[in-house]
C-alpha cells in the first residue's frame, strides 16, 4: 500500500510539473508576443491595394497581420505599440540581389574574400562562409535593405555555385534560404570561344536529360547495387524540373537568344543577368516570360558585348513587358546604393511603382521569398523614410526585420563620432 501511494504521488508530481511548464511557456509567448502599429503612413504596398495614404500597418511578432485604407481603420486598435508616420511613406524592405555581402569584406585582402574558389562547380556554397556580422551589413542597412540573394562568383568551372538568401538582421541564423538558384556566366573570353560554354551547358543539360529519360522508362527493378546520381546531377535534375532558376550572365543578343532557345528546349526556370542587349530582344525576352536583372547606370560599355548599355533600359523592357528587376554591379560596398540607382532609373522613365517592385515584389516571387510586398501574412520586413526614398538627402527613420527593429547604425558613424566628437584625446591626423 505505501508503494502505490508513493507512484501516485509521484505521478501528481508529474502533472504538477507538466501543466506548470505548459504555464510558463504561455506565460512566456504572451509576454514576448508585441503588436505594433504603423498610422498615418503613406504606404506603398507592392500588392493589390496599390498606394495608400494616411493608411495603418499592423505587425504581430513577425508577420503583418492587417493593412487598413484610412477609410475602413477600426475606432480601438488593440497593439502594444502605436508609431505615427505623420504622411511618411512606408515601403517593404529593399531586396537586394547578385553581390557579394557577407562573403568579401575587403575586396583587395585575399583573405577577406570568401565568394569563389578555383574548384568551385554547381555544388558549390557560399552560404558556408557566411558572415552576418560583417560590418558591411549594418552598412547595408542605411539603404533601405533588409534581406539579399547573396551571389558567388565561382572559379574555373562552367557553374559559378549556387545563391543564397539571408536577411539583415545580424543574426547567426540569418541565412533564410539555402542554393537557391544556380549561377553560370557567358559570354566573350579573354581566351578562347564563347561558343564553347554555351555548346557545353546545352550537353549538360542533353545529358542528365537522357540519363533522367533512360532510368524512368527502363523496366529493371531498383536494387541497392544502382549508383545514385552525382551531386552535381541532382542540381541540374533540380533545373531540368524548374525547381530552381538558372541565373545566366550574358549581354550580347545572340547570347541572350541561345539562352532563351535552351529554356524552350529544356523547360528551365531562365533569369538573366546583365543583359546589356536585352532591348534589342526585349520582345523575344517578354513572349518567354523570361526575369531580366540588370543595373539602372550600366550605360557606359565595358566591351564590345555591351555596346547597347543605356540609362533608359530599364524603362524600355518594363514597357515591353519584361519584369526587371534592379540590381547594381560591385561585390558588397555598393549595395546600400541601390535605392539611387532606383533613382536613376525613374529619372529616365521608370514609373516609381515599377522601381519599387523591382526592389521588393519581383525579386521576392523569383527566389520564392515570404516577403517584398505589404500585405497580411508576409514578413513584416518595412522600412519607414524620413521623405522620398528615391532622393540623396532621404533617410531611414526606422526599420524592422521580421517585426524586430534593427539599427541603421554602422562602423563608418561610429568612426566618424570618434574623430569629430571633442575629447582629451590628441585628434586623429587628416594628411
Amino acid at each position: 500500500m505505501k508503494s502505490n501511494i508513493i507512484n501516485l504521488n509521484q505521478i501528481n508530481m508529474k502533472s504538477i510539473v507538466k501543466v506548470s511548464t505548459i504555464a510558463m511557456t504561455m506565460l512566456v509567448g504572451m509576454v514576448q508576443a508585441k503588436t505594433t502599429a504603423i498610422i498615418n503612413a503613406t504606404v506603398y504596398t507592392v500588392a493589390s491595394q496599390g498606394i495608400l495614404e494616411q493608411a495603418t500597418v499592423i505587425f504581430d511578432q513577425d508577420k503583418i497581420s492587417q493593412v487598413y485604407a484610412n477609410d475602413n481603420i477600426p475606432e480601438n486598435l488593440n497593439v502594444d505599440e502605436t508609431i505615427d508616420a505623420k504622411g511618411r511613406i512606408l515601403t517593404p524592405g529593399f531586396i537586394g540581389t547578385m553581390n557579394s555581402l557577407g562573403l568579401v569584406e575587403v575586396s583587395a585582402v585575399s583573405r577577406t574574400k570568401d565568394g569563389g574558389d578555383d574548384k568551385a562547380d554547381i555544388t558549390f556554397d557560399a552560404s558556408l562562409a557566411f558572415n552576418p556580422k560583417s560590418t558591411l551589413v549594418a552598412y547595408a542597412r542605411k539603404g533601405g535593405i533588409t534581406s539579399n540573394i547573396v551571389a558567388p562568383h565561382g572559379g574555373d568551372k562552367l557553374f559559378a555555385g549556387q545563391t543564397f538568401a539571408v536577411d539583415l538582421s545580424g543574426g547567426f541564423a540569418s541565412i533564410t534560404e539555402k542554393q537557391n538558384a544556380v549561377l553560370v556566366y557567358l559570354g566573350s573570353e579573354s581566351k578562347g570561344s564563347r561558343a564553347r560554354r554555351l555548346q557545353e551547358l546545352d550537353n549538360k543539360f542533353a545529358d542528365v536529360q537522357k540519363a533522367l529519360t533512360k532510368k524512368q522508362n527502363s523496366k529493371e527493378k531498383e536494387d541497392k547495387e544502382k549508383k545514385e546520381p552525382k551531386r552535381a546531377d541532382k542540381v541540374i535534375h533540380e533545373l531540368l524540373a524548374g525547381e530552381k532558376p538558372l541565373l545566366a550572365y550574358a549581354d550580347r543578343a545572340t547570347d541572350l537568344l541561345a539562352l532563351l532557345a535552351l529554356k524552350k528546349k529544356y523547360g528551365i526556370d531562365l533569369i538573366l543577368v546583365g543583359a546589356s542587349d536585352a532591348v534589342l530582344v526585349a520582345n523575344e525576352i517578354a513572349a518567354a516570360n523570361v526575369v531580366v536583372i540588370l543595373s539602372s547606370i550600366d550605360n557606359l560599355p565595358s566591351s564590345f558585348d555591351s555596346i547597347n548599355a543605356s540609362l533608359t533600359h530599364m524603362a524600355r523592357l518594363q514597357a515591353a513587358g519584361v519584369k526587371i528587376i534592379l540590381a547594381p554591379k560591385g561585390e558588397s560596398h555598393n549595395v546600400n546604393q541601390l535605392r539611387f540607382d532606383a533613382g536613376v532609373a525613374v529619372a529616365n522613365g521608370l514609373a516609381k511603382t515599377d522601381a519599387i517592385a523591382a526592389l521588393t515584389a519581383n525579386i521576392a516571387d523569383v527566389f520564392k521569398l515570404n516577403s517584398g510586398r505589404i500585405a497580411v501574412g508576409k514578413n513584416a520586413d518595412l522600412v519607414l523614410w524620413s521623405a522620398d526614398p528615391f532622393e540623396l538627402s532621404t533617410k531611414v527613420d526606422d526599420m524592422w526585420i521580421n517585426g524586430e527593429k534593427v539599427s541603421t547604425r554602422s562602423r563608418q558613424d561610429a568612426l566618424r563620432e570618434r574623430y569629430t566628437t571633442s575629447s582629451d584625446m590628441p585628434r586623429a591626423y587628416t594628411k
